[in-house]
């Protein structure tokens, strides 16, 4: 029994000349004569000592050791020319494409960028922003920097960067601001709350967190996305709810106030990479995110 594997080109020949149906459709495919593909075909099936096809009128049909072949030979080529297109992008001047919602990448990404692009200048970075349901799967994207909760799925290589942990914040020129920082956290219970609605277990997770009956809280005006959401807080709309890492500059500035501090949800900031397009530069910018998280 021949146990080596059979010529590449012979392979090669039947998986087309599979895939059509045709010896003359494959030979136009691979830019060969049709006797090309014949002597192909014909040396595949001396090297296994089987008829992989047989005539049916003008064109081949598969016998059943071929359609045994054919299925795992499509897969197998499929995947080595996808692997390959992947390396060819990935070349080192290639821009790394990054997912990210808008809000993070507004509030705590830009402004950590020129840093990011001084200490990885070979990252050569290129972000794509949503606001949307990000998909990590999305063609073009190496990589999506959001907050998700656990599992992870197989298909992900998933960077943990740090746990997502919110708070009420609120800006300095909200009227009663002087009172609600000596307040307790029930207070808020009198407060008609900002909110997202693309977040709306926030404040109920929150209030769970700090022992608040939630079906007390009072919710007010709601925004489509959490930028939204804090530009309304910084103009001393009302109290937000936010993660930390989002209004972490705010608070070090003073723009905005945050008297209760913050909750750990279950929730996770991670770096997802495909593992079909794993690449060296994402290890490095996971690398980066959790030192400038720390």
């Amino acid at each position: 029994m021949n146990t080596e594997l059979p010529p590449l080109n012979a392979l090669r020949a039947f998986e087309v000349a599979a895939r059509h149906g045709s010896i003359r459709q494959a030979a136009e495919e691979l830019n060969v004569t049709h006797g090309a593909v014949s002597r192909q075909i014909r040396v595949l099936e001396e090297h296994l000592g089987v008829a992989v096809f047989h005539k049916d009128g003008r064109g081949v049909k598969l016998t059943d050791a071929g359609s045994r072949l054919s299925e795992v030979a499509s897969d197998a080529f499929a995947r080595v020319g996808a692997v390959c297109a992947e390396l060819q992008r990935q070349n080192a001047e290639a821009p790394f494409v990054l997912g990210c919602p808008g809000s993070l990448l507004a509030r705590w990404f830009i402004p950590r960028l020129d840093r990011l692009q001084r200490e990885l200048p070979d990252l050569h970075l290129q972000v794509s922003a949503s606001e949307g349901e990000l998909d990590p799967n999305k063609p073009g994207l190496d990589a999506t920097l959001w907050y998700h909760e656990p599992p992870w799925p197989a298909d992900m290589q998933v960077y943990e960067l740090s746990a997502e942990r919110i708070g009420p914040v609120f800006s300095p020129h909200l009227p009663h601001a002087e009172r609600l920082l000596r307040a307790p956290a029930s207070a808020l219970l009198d407060e008609t709350l900002l909110h997202t609605v693309s977040r709306p277990q926030a404040w109920p997770s929150w209030a769970g967190n700090m022992a608040l009956p939630v079906q007390a809280l009072r919710l007010g005006q709601g925004f489509e996305h959490l930028y939204f959401l804090l530009e309304a807080a910084l103009a001393g709309l009302g109290v937000a709810i936010a993660p930390q890492q989002l209004v972490a500059d705010d608070l070090a500035a003073g723009r905005l106030l945050a008297p209760w501090g913050f909750v750990k949800t279950t929730a996770k900031l991670a770096l997802w990479v495909p593992r079909r397009r794993l690449d060296r530069r994402a290890e490095r910018l996971a690398e980066w995110l959790q030192h400038e998280l720390a």
